[in-house]
Formats: structure tokens, sequence, C-alpha cells
């Protein structure tokens, strides 16, 4: 008979329990540090991604002029990495302690943070990083020469860092706190590592070699500026050469917007009102030629001819050299006097003339003050319906006065100038704004009109 009691069984039950207890729980620790284990690496390696991504585009982002700098500069780079890695064979070979690898590792772990910084220095020194750059290279350089416990180091690296200062600051009060306190640092390595003997000779020795390096990164630096300014002065001259460009081509277009202008009135001047006014004549001798009156038709035909041949010259001159001005009489008085002769003879007209004694006129003043005269007593005959006219030439505080006056209809100015075909205003008020002046228009329905052009002489 089998006995089944608790009491003869439960130790061994009690055991295998135990046993699967102590097992369950540490599997479960196990598998929970493996399981925080990943997820550190997978924090860890996000992290490092993150990082480095952040480094590699931080070092990428240059324009295309600090990408050219740091191409020239890459052959100094390339020296220095020459030299920290036969400074880094010769610590390693004269220093038998240095090879044991709770040295070795650090000191060859420093000396290539220092060799990465080195080869980057210039995109630091472009993001504005140049002095915590320089500082922690000051640092490293300090403790690399304590590991390496050989002065040779000492010159290798500060004086690097010294050249390297100088072309990365670029300011002179910057670069002498930074000399100084490359050379305090070395001077401090130098005691520590040889005492206080050989101080003053490697103090010379230092001084010396950091007066060549400073000389020679004075130098380049003289050269990277003088370049800078070159660059920014041919900038500058392509900018006003595109300036300079596109203000000549506006003030050809000007120009030929004047010259238009210019044409219309020259033609408008010579042409239209030379056939206006030999029509006019014309019509004279007609009426005269009607009445009977034959010898004062051959003299208003005479001066038709005398007319129409003045008026050809013009056009001829006009077509052949619009740039160059009329021929006009040396005395301003007499021209206008001829003028007023001219058209009281085509006209019929009454002409009382108030010329003073003006002094030495320009050649453009003279021209367009003839102009306008003569256009304003073409309007006069007509559209005015005239009996009378007048013209005054007076010179005062330093302006020339012209006015021609009539009593006839009169008309609205608004309404003519608005009226297309009709040139005569037009062409007036551009000679004015060309003479410097200003042209005034009075006219009303039946109490004639008053043209007032006022130019300064100065």
């Amino acid at each position: 008979m089998i006995d089944l009691s608790v009491a003869d069984h439960t130790p061994s039950v009690i055991v295998p329990l135990s046993a699967a207890a102590l097992y369950l729980r540490t599997l479960s620790a196990r598998t929970m540090a493996s399981v925080n284990k990943v997820v550190y690496n997978t924090g860890t390696m996000e992290f490092n991604q993150t990082f480095m991504g952040r480094v590699r585009r931080l070092l990428s982002q240059s324009s295309p002029d600090q990408s050219e700098d740091v191409r020239e500069v890459r052959p100094f780079f390339l020296i220095v990495m020459a030299v920290l890695a036969f400074l880094y064979g010769l610590a390693v070979f004269r220093s038998p302690g240095l090879r044991a690898p709770a040295r070795l590792i650090p000191f060859t772990g420093l000396m290539l943070a220092h060799a990465v910084l080195h080869w980057f220095s210039p995109r630091v020194a472009f993001f504005r990083q140049g002095i915590p750059y320089l500082a922690v290279q000051g640092a490293l350089a300090f403790v690399l020469t304590l590991l390496a416990n050989n002065t040779t180091m000492i010159l290798g690296l500060y004086m690097g860092l010294i050249g390297e200062a100088i072309g990365i600051l670029r300011n002179t009060r910057l670069s002498a706190v930074a000399v100084i306190f490359y050379l305090g640092l070395a001077a401090i390595n130098f005691v520590l590592i040889s005492g206080w003997q050989g101080l003053p000779f490697w103090a010379l020795a230092t001084a010396l070699a950091g007066f060549f390096v400073v000389a020679y990164v004075s130098l380049y630096n003289r050269q990277v500026e003088a370049r800078e300014r070159a660059q920014a002065l041919l900038n500058e001259l392509e900018i006003a050469h595109r300036e300079l460009a596109e203000y000549a081509a506006r003030v050809e277009d000007l120009t030929l917007v004047a010259e238009r202008q210019r044409m219309a009135r020259e033609l408008h001047d010579t042409l239209a009102q030379g056939l206006a006014g030999l029509i006019l004549q014309l019509e004279a001798a007609n009426s005269h030629l009607a009445s009977g009156r034959s010898e004062r038709t051959k003299e208003i035909l005479v001066q038709a001819m005398t007319r129409a041949r003045n008026t050809l010259a013009d056009a001829r001159r006009a077509i052949g050299d619009l740039r160059q001005g009329a021929a006009v009489p040396e005395d301003l008085s007499d021209a206008v006097r001829e003028e007023a002769d001219h058209f009281a003879t085509a006209t019929g007209i009454a002409c009382t003339l108030d010329l003073a004694t003006l002094p030495r006129l320009p050649d453009a003043i003279r021209e367009h003050a003839l102009r306008v005269v003569s256009e304003g007593l073409t309007n006069v005959a007509r559209h005015a319906q005239a009996s009378q006219v007048w013209i005054r030439l007076t010179s005062g505080d330093g302006c020339l006065e012209v006015e021609v006056r009539d009593d006839g209809v009169g008309f609205d100015p608004a309404a003519a100038a608005a009226q297309s075909g009709h040139y005569g205003l037009l062409g007036m008020r551009e000679r004015a704004r060309l003479a410097g002046g200003t042209l005034v228009v009075e006219s009303a329905a039946g109490n004639g009109t008053t043209l007032h052009l006022s130019v300064p002489l100065n």
C-alpha cells in the first residue's frame, strides 16, 4: 500500500518549486538586463547618429568663397598632419613608458582628436568658433606634452597652434593674447618636464621660432586680405558695370524719345510754320491782285519766295542734322523784329514791339525764344482773328521775359491741349522746359490770348 501523505512528500515538492522560482527570477533579470541594454544601445546609437549627422552638416555647409579658402590652406594642414605624425612616432619611440596601453591608448586618442580638430579648423573658423577651438586645442597640447614627457612636443604642438591662432583670429589684440597664452602653456610644460634650469635657453629658442611663425602667418594673412579686397573690388566693379549697362540702356531709350520729340519740334517749326506763313502770304497776294494792287502783290510774292527758300533751307538743315541747332542771329531783338515784319506784311495785322536791349544770350535760349515768338504769331494769324498784336522782350532779375499778346477771339487752353493734331502749344511748352523756363498761356473767349515765356539766364 502506497503512502501518499503530505507530510512524507512535502520536502520533495518544495525543493523543485523553489529552484523553478529562482530560475524564473534569474531568467527575468537577465531578460530585463538584455532589454535595457538593447534599449540603451539603441538610444546611444540614435544619439550618436543624430550628433554625427549634425556635425557632418555643420562641416559641409560652406559658401563657394569659403570652400576656395579651405582649398588654399589645405597644403599647410597637410604639413601639420605630417608633423603631428612625426611627433607621435618620436614620442612613442623615445618614451618606453608611453608604450604601455594605459598611456598609449589615451595618448593616441588625444593625438587623433588634436589632428582632427586641426584638419577641420578652417571650417570652425568660418563659423566664428575660433576662440573656443583654440582653447580646446591648447588644453589638448598641454595634456599631450605631459603624457609624452618630451620637450620636443612643445615646439611641434604650440608653434602650429600659434600660427593657426593668428590665421583664425585676424585681430592684433586677440592674436597677441593667444600667442601669450600658448607660450605660457608651453613654458609650464617645459618646467614640469625639465625643471627651471634650461628655461632661459629654451625661452630664447622658442621666441625665435615663434617670431618666424608669426612673421610668416602675418605675411600670409596680408596676402589673403589683399586678395579678398581685390575680389570685393572686382565684385563691386561687376555690379557697377551691370548698373552702367542698365543706365546706358535707359539713357539710350530716353535719347531716342528726346530725338523723336526734337524731330517733331523741328519739323513743326520749319516745314509747318514755313508753309503756314507761305500760305498766308499767297492768300494776301491773291487778295491784292484781285484788288488791282500789282506792286503790293509783287512785294508779297517776293517775300513769299524768300520765305519758301528759308523754309526749304531750314527743312534741309533739320533733316540733315537734327542735333545741330538752327542758325539764329546774334541779336534776339533783331530776329524778333524781322519775324514781326514778315508777320505784319503777310497778314496786315498791326504789330507793336517793345524790345529792350538784351545781354549776351546763349544760343539755345535765343533759338527757343525766337521759336516761341514765331509759333505765337503763326497761331495769331491762323486762329485769333486779331487786329493788333503786342510783342514785349525784356530782361531783369536774371530772367528773359518774352510776351506775345493779341486782341483776338481767344480760346480754351485746356481744350486745345487735349485736341490731337495740334502741336504748337506742346512744342512751345517743350522748348520752355528745355530752356529751363516756364510758359504761361492766358486766354479766354473774346478776351484775346497772352503767351508769357520766362527763362532764367544763369
